[in-house]
Order: C-alpha cells, then structure tokens, then sequence
C-alpha cells in the first residue's frame, strides 16, 4: 500500500503543477477552433510566475478579510482535492472526509471571496459577490444531487470507495442514472469554473462578470493565488467526471505501472473534457445573467431524475 505521505504529497504537486497545464490546454485548444493561433500551452505558468512576484497592494478601506481571503480559498480548494481521488482509488484525505466536506470546502472559499469582494466598498466587487452568492444557491445542491445519484448504489459518500466500486461493476458507467447525472455535472462544472456560457474568465466585462468582478480590487501574489486556485477547482471537478464516468484505467494497487498507466488514463480523460468545454465555448455565447439560473436550474431537475432512476431501476 502506498504510504499515506507519498500519496498526500505526489496528488497535492499533481493538483498543484497540472492546473495551469490544463487550463492553457483548454485556452490553446479554443483558440484553434476559432482558427486563431492562441497562447502557448505554458502561458498559465508564466501568468502565475508573474502574478507571484508583483508587488501587493491593498485597498485603503479593507479589513483583514481581504488580506487572508486568496489564503483560505487556495488552501481550502487544495485540501478539496486531496478529498478526492485523481490517479488512484485511494484519496489522501478520503479517511478525513466526503463529498460533502468537499463541497463544503468549496462553499467556504466561495464565502470567503464574497466577503472580500465587498470589503472594499467596491461596486463591481458588490456586483460580483451577489452574483455569485445567487448562482451558488442553484449551483450546490445539483452538485451535491449529482454526486449523490452517483454514490447512491455504493453505499457510501467517500469518493474514493465510490471510484473503486464503479471500476468493480462497469456496466454501472452505461445506466440512465450516469448519464443523467454527467450531464448536470458537466453544467454544475462550467459554472463552478465560471466558463462561458455562465461567465468569462477572460474578460472584465463590467455588466456580465461574476466572478472576475470579486478579484478587482487584488493584485501580486493575492491575485496569483486566486487564480492559482481557480484552476485548480477547474482541475477538481473535471477530475470527478473523469473519475466517476470513464473510471477506467484509474490505479486501484499502489505499483509503478499502475500509477504511470493511471496517469496518462487521467491525462487523456481530462484533455477529451477539456476539448468538451472548449467546444461548448465556441460553439455558445455568453448567456444573459438572468438566463443563468434557468440552465443551473435544468442542471438540478437532471440531478433529481437521476436520482429518482437510481430507485426505478
């Protein structure tokens, strides 16, 4: 069995080092199918450096919420995904919690954000933090249904034991349930990531953001975490798809081979749903901020009936 330390360690580089790669995929792959020649695949790590080593400022009227906000939401997003499993069955932090620390977790950086987006008195940070408290109140409960359609039949809320059975039967991955719940986990993804259609990571449009317009007001390493950060819930959740629908190739014993094989199934996965979201940029536009919660809301109608098919079945 693979000690507890190596495994804590070698997922928190993975989630750490793979986040911006994955996200300058998505970026490089949207560009080309726009027929622009994009940013190269390390751009987000250049970002990052640069982000790191700029100088901090705070604004004049800020508390001390605004100063430890981007160390709560990076840290309480990295603990996140060391409750889930990426290359083997076995999460790091899976005796520690669930599904449902997870999506606490991620509901505590989100608090958090809110907060210090309206800490400065900004109007664009109040505007963002609204928004994104309102999304969240559809957002949450389909992640959560979705999630609990899908461990309904293990018998249990730990992921990686959830992981571990779909690998043991699976027939399981073709049910009407998983496909039901994979695609309000793929809206609940776009929108936790604040992609388009739900939001535009690559703009600071001042009636459209959401969640842009709550990291105004941080710049230097503040900002670089927060981004740093994003990327990696971005990372998290797509590594739940990749994991809870297309279980194949995950390692389920701690050997070399089985690890090395595990990591290029993830990598493979996780670039096919990256082409996927990248897709679906370039095929929509961004919706209008009202028309929002009817997608989010069809997203948790979709985890409802995948959870009542669990009982039909």
């Amino acid at each position: 069995m693979l000690p507890t330390l190596a495994l804590l360690v070698g997922q928190t580089f993975l989630l750490l080092a793979g986040a911006p790669l994955l996200n300058g995929w998505i970026k490089l792959v949207k560009a080309r199918l726009q027929n622009r020649q994009g940013p190269p695949l390390w751009q987000p790590y250049a970002d990052l450096w640069k982000y790191l080593h700029k100088e901090r400022i705070h604004a004049e009227h800020s508390s001390w919420v605004f100063g430890v906000t981007p160390t709560v939401v990076f840290v309480s997003t990295l603990v996140a995904g060391l409750l889930a499993p990426t290359v083997f069955t076995q999460a790091p932090l899976g005796f520690a919690g669930d599904l449902l620390a997870l999506i606490g977790l991620f509901s505590l950086g989100r608090f958090f954000l809110a907060l210090a987006g309206l800490d400065t008195g900004s109007a664009f940070g109040g505007m963002g933090s609204s928004r994104e408290m309102a999304l969240a109140a559809l957002v949450e409960p389909g992640l959560l249904l979705g999630l609990f359609a899908v461990a309904l039949p293990t018998g249990t809320t730990e992921l990686g034991s959830v992981v571990a059975h779909l690998v043991a039967q699976p027939a399981r991955v073709f049910a009407i349930s998983q496909g039901l719940a994979f695609a309000a986990l793929l809206i609940v993804t776009i929108a936790e990531t604040g992609r388009i259609p739900v939001d535009n990571p690559d703009t600071h449009l001042e009636l459209t953001m959401i969640h842009e317009g709550m990291l105004l007001e941080y710049s230097g390493p503040d900002l670089g975490l927060l981004v740093w950060a994003t990327a990696v819930r971005q990372l998290i959740m797509l590594g739940l798809l990749a994991n809870l629908f297309l279980p194949w190739g995950i390692a389920l014993t701690a050997t070399p081979l089985a690890l090395a094989t595990a990591l290029l199934a993830l990598g493979a996965k996780l670039g096919l749903l990256g082409l996927v979201l990248a897709l679906i940029e370039t095929a929509s536009a961004k919706m209008r901020i009202f028309a929002v919660p009817e997608l989010l809301s069809a997203a948790f109608g979709l985890a409802t009936l995948a959870l009542v098919a669990q009982y039909l079945r």
